[in-house]
């Protein structure tokens, strides 16, 4: 459960909680200033980062509602004497959760979701099925469509499934700058829902599961009808060339790795010109120049 539900749950059963917050961090730290950790007797939900100053925090948490306190700050330097070498400083502050407290969490999680960014992956085949579930465990919001419903049973919590006998429809109502990807289990479906995706020219991330043999055939389509210039916003193949590995989950990992480096990062990044080739095309933000 997330911080938020996890608090709610305790708030009912009558157990008292403590809400952990980093209301501010300098320099290099574990966390930014913002993530919350929930803490109870015998429980904890969320992270501020882990180690030493982790341990601290809950350990102060649970000495407050045992003490009956309202409210504490802790004023943490990451260095030596708390054996953590972050070089930074942590102020958080502990309070313990009430009605109103409570209240104000669960709506301000509620908006967070809602404007998390979005995923359409088409086709829920093994890949997409596989896909789908590995970007249920990230901060987006992710729908999975197909034309047959019989295939949609069954996922993750966290996956929207849509049902659609026109699958097209969903890219025309998605909001702007989500990601597409589209791995259906018909080649001419395929052009058809990425083309549409292209066409939209505020898409973060277009990509389309295949061989080059399938991308020299989708560039030929796009030519023909006009949209030429759109293969160079196209990821094909999707999750890249570093692994000829051929597995559902192994794509999946790799694949979530890309769009999340588009929707979640201010500019595509490429680490070596040796990756270049098969980067991700990021196509709501400007990309470096490979040269």
């Amino acid at each position: 459960m997330s911080v938020a539900e996890t608090l709610r749950a305790a708030l009912e059963a009558g157990t008292p909680a403590a809400l952990v917050t980093v209301v501010d961090a300098r320099g290099s730290t574990p966390r930014e200033a913002g993530v919350t950790m929930a803490v109870t007797a015998t429980a904890i939900a969320g992270t501020i980062g882990g180690g030493r100053l982790e341990y601290d925090a809950i350990e102060r948490a649970r000495a407050l509602l045992a003490a009956g306190e309202d409210s504490a700050d802790m004023d943490v330097p990451l260095g030596p004497e708390i054996g953590q070498c972050c070089g930074g400083r942590v102020l958080l502050t502990i309070r313990r959760v009430e009605a109103a407290l409570m209240a104000k969490m669960l709506a301000d999680e509620a908006a967070r979701r809602f404007a998390r960014p979005t995923v359409l992956v088409f086709g829920a085949g093994h890949t997409g099925r596989a896909l789908a579930a590995a970007l249920a465990l990230l901060p987006l919001n992710v729908r999975l469509i197909d034309s047959r419903p019989e295939t949609l049973d069954g996922l993750p919590a966290g996956v929207t499934a849509i049902a659609a006998a026109l699958p097209e429809t969903e890219i025309v109502d998605a909001p702007p700058n989500a990601a597409f990807v589209v791995m259906t289990h018909a080649h001419s479906l395929d052009f058809l829902l990425a083309a549409a995706a292209l066409a939209r020219g505020d898409a973060a991330y277009v990509g389309l599961i295949g061989s080059a043999t399938k991308r020299e055939r989708f560039r030929r389509h796009l030519e023909a009808a006009g949209q030429g210039a759109d293969i160079a916003r196209l990821t094909l193949p999707i999750g890249g060339a570093a692994l000829r590995d051929k597995r559902p989950e192994v794509i999946a990992a790799l694949t979530a790795a890309e769009i999340l480096t588009c929707l979640l990062s201010d500019q595509q990044e490429k680490l070596t010109d040796r990756f270049a080739a098969t980067a991700p095309r990021c196509n709501s933000r400007p990309t470096r120049s490979t040269g």
